[in-house]
């Protein structure tokens, strides 16, 4: 190679020797300088795990963070854009048993090594603004936080299913969970029953989700929509139902009480306490298909049992509940389309006012039976039979049978107007610090 040649090749990594220890002195993405009076903004990438070095998946997440950042600095703004780890969790304590080594010695040398990979990346860090979740700099303050969310009756315990690794020996978020298996080991996530810590994010459910209307036309339609489903307000009665050879009634939350003519059966989430103790006065054969379907719906989380087109299974119980409003006996069956956490884990069910309980009727087999017209079609059902009562419900109108109903019908734990108010709620103490969701009233 010629002389020329060499002066004209670019050595990228003498360049990188050159370059960045000038621009550790010169600091250019410090924020919070003395005497710097422009308008200031907030950027924040998500922390990596220190359970190795980066790869070209770090690259190109923390690109995007760094071009947000330059954009804003090119635009006159002083940007606080810190850095840090999310260094108090199980992915890197799992590589440090893995390997024999001590974690805490493990995740600060992954620390180190990450910090040098990430200098080389050249993205706009404010260096002077570091954090590392492991630190008890760091954690002190989620104690402190968590205690005082403990004093104030925000945060409770209480058992609940979870996805479950056998392998990591952890709670799972349903979005770690990849087609039954766990994202980290590929282990099969089964359900367990677990008394986790839960945040009482229910007492600000209303604010926060009618908070969301001021964002409109500030926040993408899509984000704001998502919010809405997050929080999850269901409006309904709370509605007693017998059940035949149990002392104790069954509580069913429903958002349509002027359908309840129309229920044909109950359903039951498979892995509630409630299918268990209804399943175990059964028969041999009932028990044993009830604990073969039991094993299937554990390998499943939320999500997937909540997809519309998933095929709708479950098992006849050979139990009955009593219709509340016209003493009709009605079959139990268990199912995995309902939850063992939202509402009280039970369902009517109306198949045809109700496109999940109309496609598991006609999966096994169950009656369907009209009591709206709504001149909607429920899957291939053309809604033109109407039953006599339904002609009552009509020629009275909906409203007044609602009332009829609200008024009548067993209740409690309402807000005081025949009413539940129904939200979603959030377990406080993942172990990799994520949340996950779930289905549920709010607790008072």
């Amino acid at each position: 190679m010629t002389d020329a040649a060499n002066e004209n090749e670019y050595d990228v990594l003498a360049i990188q020797d050159k370059w960045l220890p000038i621009w550790d002195d010169l600091r250019p993405f410090a924020s919070g300088k003395e005497g710097d009076n422009r308008p200031k903004k907030y950027v924040l990438d998500m922390f990596p795990y220190p359970s190795g070095d980066l790869h070209m998946g770090h690259a190109e997440a923390y690109a995007l963070g760094d071009v947000i950042s330059r954009y804003w600095v090119q635009k006159g703004f002083n940007v606080m854009h810190p850095i840090g780890w999310d260094s108090f969790g199980l992915p890197a304590e799992n590589a440090a048993i893995k390997r024999g080594l001590d974690p805490k010695g493990w995740t600060y040398d992954n620390i180190a090594q990450q910090r040098a990979s990430m200098r080389r990346y050249a993205c706009s860090f404010d260096w002077d603004r570091v954090l590392i979740t492991s630190d008890p700099i760091y954690y002190r303050w989620n104690q402190w936080l968590f205690l005082e969310f403990y004093n104030k009756g925000l945060a409770y315990r209480k058992n609940s299913n979870v996805n479950w690794c056998p392998s990591c020996q952890t709670v799972l978020a349903n979005e770690q969970v990849v087609q039954g298996l766990c994202e980290r080991c590929d282990s099969v996530v089964t359900k367990k029953a677990l008394t986790q810590w839960y945040f009482k994010v229910t007492d600000y459910a209303d604010r926060l989700l009618d908070d969301l209307d001021t964002l409109e036309g500030n926040w993408p339609a899509k984000v704001l929509s998502m919010q809405r489903n997050w929080i999850g307000r269901s409006y309904g009665a709370d509605v007693e139902f017998e059940i035949e050879g149990r002392d104790e009634p069954v509580t069913v939350f429903t958002t349509r009480p002027d359908t309840l003519f129309g229920a044909t059966f109950m359903v039951v989430a498979a892995d509630s306490a409630l299918a268990a103790e209804l399943a175990a006065n059964t028969d041999t054969a009932t028990q044993q298909k009830f604990a073969e379907y039991l094993e299937m719906v554990k390998q499943s989380n939320d999500i997937e049992r909540l997809a519309t087109d998933r095929p709708k299974t479950g098992v006849n119980l050979g139990r009955f509940a009593i219709n509340p409003v016209n003493g009709e006996r009605i079959p139990i069956l268990v199912s995995d389309y309902v939850l063992a956490d939202y509402g009280h884990g039970a369902i009517m069910a109306v198949p045809a006012h109700d496109q999940r309980d109309f496609d598991f009727a006609k999966a096994l087999g169950l009656p369907i039976r009209v009591v709206v017209e709504t001149g909607e079609e429920v899957g291939d059902l053309r809604l033109l039979c109407i039953s006599l009562m339904a002609a009552q419900l009509q020629q009275a109108g909906a409203e007044y049978w609602q009332q009829q109903i609200d008024g009548n019908l067993p209740k409690k734990g309402n807000n005081g107007n025949g009413q539940q108010n129904h939200h979603q709620q959030h377990r406080a103490t993942d172990p990799d610090t994520r949340i996950r969701h779930e289905h549920g009233p709010a607790l008072a």
